[in-house]
Formats: structure tokens, sequence, C-alpha cells
């Protein structure tokens, strides 16, 4: 993909994007809670279940929601740091993942099929990786920019529901700095083994990750320059799809670590930057779990995956499915002819 044309000119113009959100529909959303309280259970009884067709009601402004166009988006990107030795495998694993998602032969393919979505793989100049952020910002204004714009232009307006996963080596490490560099408690508190580095790997991690930290100090005190300067093409995509769908009022299921920190920065600009999504899972890797709970995010699933690739989320688009055919088809009190309390 190029990365010449953009949507957004400059970082203040990225800036006010973020900071103007449709708030939602809370007219659907009650409509939603009430049609819920009506049907032939216990109120409450189907649990998050109940709440998560109450969310895709504000989110798609519809009382009766819908999950017709449901499509996952996969971004790809390659990473300087990768130099440091941070990952257990080679960058040029990268590519050849993008080629094996085309063939048909990643877990993501079969988890779409049968979740019902469609899968984008949308690479982002793999030729061309990242600065290694230990030296240099990983992107400049105008490379993190068209990353971003990459993402917002996926999402359109038709869409009933997306998830966002990653595919980049190595880009664990950027998704630890980048949660260090926003929430504090120092780098270990955050970083994990990854694809499977061992000690001394993981030591490295550690030993770029604050590099990265004492490098762009300067940077530390925006969530934007920190997503710029630590971050990755992929990452930025996911903060600005997540954004996008925001704007277009399309709900969001967010996948493991790193693609959860990509979408952190937004909730760091904006109280309720994050309202339009859940966390699909809490997977493996050390950092997930902490970081959902800053975000206040809890998870649907806790399987012990960390795989990426948006595994996660397209595994959940199942329980969403099933929490709108209860909403949609379950018969009220009334229309079965059952006593209520």
């Amino acid at each position: 993909m190029s990365s010449q044309s953009t949507s957004f000119k400059s970082l203040e113009d990225l800036r006010a994007a973020c900071l103007d959100l449709p708030a939602g529909s809370d007219a659907a959303a009650s409509a939603v809670a009430k049609r819920q309280d009506s049907l032939t259970k216990p109120p409450g009884s189907l649990g998050r279940l109940e709440t998560i067709a109450a969310w895709l009601g504000r989110w798609q402004g519809r009382d009766m929601p819908k999950l017709d166009a449901v499509k996952v988006f996969v971004f790809a990107g390659n990473h300087g740091v990768t130099a440091q030795g941070v990952s257990a495998y080679p960058s040029e694993v990268t590519v050849q993942m993008v080629a094996n998602f085309a063939g048909g032969g990643a877990a993501i393919n079969q988890l779409a099929r049968i979740a019902g979505a469609g899968l984008d793989v949308i690479p982002l100049d793999l030729d061309r990786p990242t600065g290694d952020f230990t030296q240099v910002p990983a992107m400049d204004e105008q490379a993190f920019l068209a990353a971003v714009s990459a993402g917002y232009d996926a999402v359109t307006k038709d869409l009933d529901l997306v998830c966002f996963g990653e595919m980049g080596i190595g880009n664990t490490t950027p998704a630890a700095a980048i949660s260090t560099a926003l929430f504090g408690g120092g780098a270990e508190k955050w970083t994990g083994r990854g694809t499977g580095v061992d000690d001394a790997g993981l030591k490295r991690k550690l030993v770029a990750i604050e590099a990265g930290l004492k490098r762009h100090t300067d940077s530390l005190s925006d969530p934007l320059k920190i997503a710029a300067a630590l971050g990755g093409r992929e990452l930025a995509a996911i903060f600005g799809a997540t954004l996008a769908a925001r704007r277009n009022n399309v709900p969001v299921l967010l996948d493991g670590f790193v693609c959860t920190a990509a979408a952190a920065p937004l909730a760091r600009l904006h109280p309720t930057g994050l309202a339009h999504t859940i966390a699909a899972h809490v997977s493996a890797e050390a950092g997930h779990r902490r970081l959902l709970e800053a975000l206040g995010l809890p998870p649907l699933l806790d399987l012990g995956m960390r795989l990426g690739e948006g595994s996660g989320a397209c595994l959940a688009v199942n329980i969403v499915r099933s929490a709108l055919e209860c909403h949609a088809r379950m018969a009220s009190f009334a229309e079965a002819g059952v006593s209520e309390k």
C-alpha cells in the first residue's frame, strides 16, 4: 500500500478528529434493553449477551441491530527494532504469513469463515521496516499519518461489526513500549515473551523498550507522538481504523495485546474513546490483562490465545451473533403466553 496519500494532513488534524466523537444512540440502547426485559427469561439472566445486544444497538443506532456485514481487517507491518534481537522469528516471516493469509492457510482464514466474516489483509510497506525506536522515531509524522489514514480509510459506514488484527514480527515490543509510555509502571509490567523468546530475548526486549522511552522522552506527554515514536505501521493503522469505526458508528471487537495497545491512545485522547469497542479476549501475553484493566475493558474470552491475526476477535463474533439471535428471535412473555414474575 502506498504511503503517499493521507486523509490526515497533520497531527493536529488527527487530534481534532479524535476529540470529535459521536456518543452513540441512547434511544436505541434503551429500546434494546427494554425488549430484553420483555423476553422469556428472568431479567439479566443472559448476562453479557444482553449488554452486547444493547452495545450493538447503541453503536449501530438501531433498536434491532444486524450483523449482515462483518469484516476482519488484518494490518501487517515490519519493525526496525527487531535489529535488537527482540523476536524469536526473522522479519521475513511477516511477508510469508501475508502470503499464507492470501492462500487461506492461516488460523484467521478458518475463524473468519466459520464466523461468517469477510477478511481483508492490508500490508503496509513491508519492504520498508519502521525505524529502530532505540535510535530514531519508528515513524516520522508523515509516515505515521499515512499508516493511520490507511486504517481509517479501510472502515466504511456500511459495515455492521469489525474485528481488527495484526501481523508483524517483533510487534509485541512496540505494544509494550506504547503501554509503558501511556500508563507507566516500567517496562517489566508490560513486557512478555511474544512469540516465545528465551530469557535473554526477554532481557533484550526490556533493554530496547527502556532505551526507546529514554530517547523519546519529549514525546511521552502526547499519545499521538507516543504512537509515532514507539509504534509501527500496523499499530497506527489499527488506531486509524478504530477511530474511523467510531466516527462511522461501527462497533469494534478488539483482538489481543498488540491490537489493544494500538487502540489505547484513543482512550487517552478522549474519555470515552474506546466505548464502541469490546475486548474480545484476554491473551496469554503478559501485559494484556493489565492493559485491559487500565482501559476498563473486561474481556469476553480467556482461552490462553496469543496468536494475533485478529483470531480472538474473530472467535468472539460467534458470541455477538448469539447475543443478537437471542435478542431478535426469543419470544416475549406476552407472545409465548408465559406468566411473568
